[in-house]
């Protein structure tokens, strides 16, 4: 009997065999953005990255970060202005082992702070906005 590509399935909720040929991995988050050499702008300050805005080309930019996951800002064709429809929860989040610290780097930036940090016994976070008022969280866990 021949396997079937999604294999197979128990339908007791539980899976026994699977072939998927996607990989349980995030490779890029792409953000949508109105202005895209003001979002390079913001983001590299975020990082304390040096950027040569000369070298920000259309549509797209890509932020160096850390990981496997890649960060791209993405302002869509040149003759055309994204409108934007911001969630109103975190896209994702910006690993730190200081919150506090955190905190303070992006009062002293003049970034907008949507909520204060919030603490559990085992991770603490707090939420900022980009220039398109996207969510992303700061976030210890």
């Amino acid at each position: 009997m021949k396997k079937s590509l999604i294999g197979i399935i128990n339908y007791s909720r539980r899976v026994v065999n699977v072939f998927s040929p996607i990989k349980n991995q995030i490779n890029t988050i792409f953000v949508h953005v109105s202005n895209l050499e003001r979002s390079v702008k913001w983001y590299s300050q975020l990082f304390d990255q040096e950027i040569d805005l000369t070298k920000v080309s259309q549509p797209v930019h890509n932020i160096k970060v850390n990981h496997f996951t890649g960060l791209t800002l993405d302002a869509g064709p040149s003759d055309m202005t994204k409108d934007i429809n911001p969630s109103s929860y975190p896209l994702f989040n910006f690993h730190t082992n200081d919150i506090e610290k955190s905190y303070d780097y992006i009062r002293e930036l003049g970034i907008r702070i949507e909520s204060d940090i919030v603490r559990f016994d085992d991770f603490a976070y707090f939420n900022i906005s980009d220039p398109d008022k996207n969510i992303i969280m700061i976030c210890t866990g």
